[in-house]
């Protein structure tokens, strides 16, 4: 489970901006909307949040941080090679942040066990790494690097607490990926833990990211699996009898002739060769009913089939899903409905999570948020992001906080001029 993260000099965020899990003050909606943490001293967290403001206000950016982080730990061993630069970009409308270190950290909850993680890199090196283990409710640095820029070489620190072939790690480290990355390709038994609860309890869906249709088909390869989905379907009030699947051989008329050429060859050249599963959805009416392709329902449904797998995953294993832009293409009620599954203790008996952006404001009802679970970013003169949350403002329990934040209370507006011909 998540409790909090940090980002510092990436994109449009300068400043250090902390979004929190962590519930504020107040019984509204407790039994519904929070959950105990499983570690002492922590406070309730929240099951679920989101995220407003202006386009272009860095709300993309927050939630491209976290991606960012996630992508780094899984991939920086492999998928990055000696030399190759960092995907790191530093907040570019100041020259002294395009010198400094893009910063990230999280606070998290695995195997009941607090982890803080984080690391600062530019796009050439690592700069700094560093992880903190709560096993026994107390603090563990269990290791630290730092970049000494002047002796060109890292200084590295381990606790006692440390288990593992630390030099052998070390030494394998390269300047571009992370240690935490490095140990676990190293069979680090001890950091295994961290590492899995990135690959396995954090999803990041971000725009132009195509959600892996793939994945809902294969949770229908079972008829209780089928029925799954389509229950989550007809609860969104899809009306579907149900689903066939068809796998064909790939053949290059599939391929739209009115694609540029060179898209068209390159489609079909990843293409060649494979098998692919046509998806029809057989619908009941009053003159008969009659089946649809996927590809000619609506995109709010191709949408919604699509989501249909991955959320039922998250909501199953008690994981953390973000989402950005949820509502494109999904009726603000079916927006609702999908965040309150989250909400119910009935679909969501492992305490999931869930982070989204939108532009919705239909959501902003004290009787689906609480104050604390909702977040604005908002941009300075300077074009720098700002986070902040709802509750800064003290705003009264059973408040309109939908007409409150169109009407500018708690700012995150865009500012529309006049405009003439």
């Amino acid at each position: 489970m998540l409790i909090e993260f940090s980002v510092a000099n990436f994109r449009s965020i300068k400043q250090k901006q902390t979004f929190s899990f962590v519930s504020a003050k107040g019984n509204e909606l407790a039994e519904t909307n929070t959950f105990h943490s499983p570690v002492g001293k922590l406070p309730p967290l929240l099951r679920s949040a989101v995220m407003y403001g202006a386009n272009a206000s860095g709300k993309s950016n927050v939630l491209r941080a976290l991606g960012f982080m996630h992508f780094l730990i899984l991939n920086s061993f492999g998928a990055l090679q000696e030399g190759q630069l960092i995907p790191a970009t530093p907040f570019l409308f100041d020259p002294d942040s395009t010198r400094t270190p893009s910063e990230f950290e999280i606070m998290f909850v695995h195997d009941g066990v607090r982890y803080q993680y984080g690391f600062a890199t530019t796009q050439q090196r690592i700069l700094e790494e560093w992880l903190i283990a709560y096993p026994e409710g107390k603090p563990q640095r269990w290791f630290e690097r730092i970049y000494d820029e002047k002796a060109s070489l890292y200084e590295w620190q381990f606790s006692r607490s440390f288990i593992g072939q630390k030099e052998i790690i070390k030494t394998a480290t390269r300047a571009n990926a992370l240690f935490l990355s490095t140990a676990i390709q190293l069979n680090n038994d001890q950091l295994k833990p961290i590492f899995n609860w990135f690959s396995g309890k954090l999803d990041v869906i971000l725009p132009g990211v195509k959600i892996n249709l793939q994945f809902t088909i294969d949770q229908c390869s079972s008829e209780q699996g089928k029925q799954r989905i389509l229950s989550f379907m007809n609860a969104a009030d899809i009306s579907i009898a149900n689903i066939q699947f068809e796998k064909k051989a790939f053949d290059p008329v599939m391929v739209p002739p009115i694609l540029i050429p060179e898209l068209r060859d390159k489609v079909i050249a990843d293409l060649y060769g494979k098998e692919l599963t046509a998806v029809r959805f057989l619908h009941d009416s009053k003159t008969g009913g009659g089946s649809l392709d996927l590809n000619d329902e609506s995109q709010g449904t191709q949408k919604l089939f699509a989501f249909a797998g991955p959320w039922l995953d998250v909501l199953s294993k008690g994981k953390v899903l973000v989402v950005d832009e949820l509502d494109t293409s999904l009726h603000p009620l079916l927006v609702r409905h999908l965040v309150s599954l989250f909400h119910n203790p009935k679909t969501n008996p492992l305490n999931a999570q869930l982070l989204i952006s939108t532009h919705d404001t239909t959501l902003l009802d004290p009787d689906n948020y609480r104050r604390d679970q909702v977040w604005f970013t908002e941009k300075d003169d300077h074009g720098t992001t700002r986070l902040y949350s709802l509750a800064e403002f003290k705003p009264r329990k059973n408040e309109a906080f939908e007409r409150g934040y169109l009407k500018g209370r708690y700012g995150a507006l865009p500012f529309i001029g006049d405009f003439y011909f």
